[in-house]
């Protein structure tokens, strides 16, 4: 990066110099040896069938070719580090030593730098704001927010449970008798391959419930650490569902508001999965990268086509903004038939400092 020229430039300039000292340096070498005609002689010496003219230009020419390849590798050097360092504030590693490496000092790439900093400590502001402002309760006629959706959640799942969930269950025996019966009945023969769908009918049915149930089940740890919470949940949910749970997850230390946005997150995705996903398999990882969060839940389902906005119905806008209220990213990989990645990053940033400096915008 240049103050003033562009590599173009430089490298026509760094060329017309070379030729100008070199046609400076023969009239010079000529004149002192007491030859006159210097561009006669340019033109009429050969070297190689080749005038002498030809080869300076050629001189001059390589000479700006090498002066544009070697100004363009030290400015993607350069670029590369101001890359490395605006990936590092993108995916929420805030405090990576890189970010403190100097670059060189040229004026630009210093106001650069200079800026870059003053990002990486607004971000941190701004992640530690939100994580605060997340563990403070939000009150609504002097109840707080979560206790409201709480008691509702409550509620909800108490009535599908002892509603719909019971009278599906009645249903399925009942449909398990009349298929039992319909291997000895003649007259029921016509009616087998209907009973069957009726009968994967209400099954779907009971999972879809299942689902449902386990999206409005209490979202607190009540007491427990997050692992404790995610290790209980999944192990809950290899007794009531077909298929096979992967997991991972480390003993991290962190907040209360954090640990819950984190459990209720991955409460959430699962239930996602389970309703969505038509899944056989499905892996939890829970662990701290460098200076960041990081959850991972993968299946192996039918995917989704991410840039459409319908098959956002997997609830994946509210995991966003739950992450986002943290100062968390959340990334979703996904194809249809080959299942679907989400990862999630939420930063871990230190306390506040008394800091008499100011950092300006």
């Amino acid at each position: 990066m240049m103050d003033k020229f562009s590599r173009g430039h430089l490298a026509f300039y760094s060329g017309l110099a070379t030729f100008l000292l070199l046609i400076t340096t023969l009239y010079m070498y000529m004149y002192a040896i007491g030859k006159k005609n210097l561009i006669g002689q340019l033109i009429t010496a050969r070297i190689f069938y080749i005038p002498m003219i030809i080869h300076l230009l050629m001189i001059a020419f390589t000479v700006g070719i090498v002066v544009y390849f070697l100004i363009t590798f030290l400015q993607k050097q350069q670029f590369d580090k101001i890359e490395e360092k605006l990936q590092y504030l993108s995916s929420g590693n805030y405090d990576h030593p890189n970010l403190d490496t100097s670059m060189s000092q040229t004026k630009d790439l210093l106001l650069i730098n200079d800026d870059i900093k003053k990002i990486q400590q607004k971000l941190v502001n701004m992640s530690r704001e939100l994580q605060q402002l997340s563990s403070q309760p939000q009150l609504v006629d002097g109840t707080t927010k979560e206790k409201i959706l709480e008691e509702e959640r409550h509620r909800l799942a108490r009535e599908l449970h002892d509603s719909v969930s019971q009278q599906l269950f009645a249903a399925m025996m009942m449909m398990s008798a009349l298929n039992e019966q319909s291997q000895y009945s003649d007259e029921l023969e016509p009616y087998k391959k209907h009973l069957a769908m009726v009968a994967d009918i209400i099954n779907a049915a009971q999972s879809e419930m299942r689902a449902l149930l386990l999206h409005l089940r209490p979202v607190s740890l009540e007491g427990k650490s997050l692992r404790q919470g995610i290790e209980q949940l999944l192990k809950e949910l290899q007794t009531k569902i077909q298929i096979r749970l992967k997991w991972d997850v480390q003993d991290i230390q962190v907040s209360s508001s954090i640990e819950d946005q984190l459990f209720r997150v991955v409460q959430e995705l699962l239930s996602n999965t389970l309703r969505h996903a038509k899944a056989s398999e499905l892996e939890v990882y829970l662990k701290i990268i460098g200076q960041n969060i990081s959850l991972r839940v993968i299946d192996d389902g039918v995917g989704f086509e991410t840039n459409d906005e319908h098959a956002g119905s997997y609830g994946l806008r509210n995991i966003r903004e739950r992450i986002a209220g943290v100062g968390g990213t959340t990334k979703i990989i996904s194809f249809k038939g080959q299942g679907t990645s989400i990862e999630i990053k939420v930063p871990l940033v230190k306390e506040a400092k008394h800091d008499t400096s100011v950092v300006g915008g």
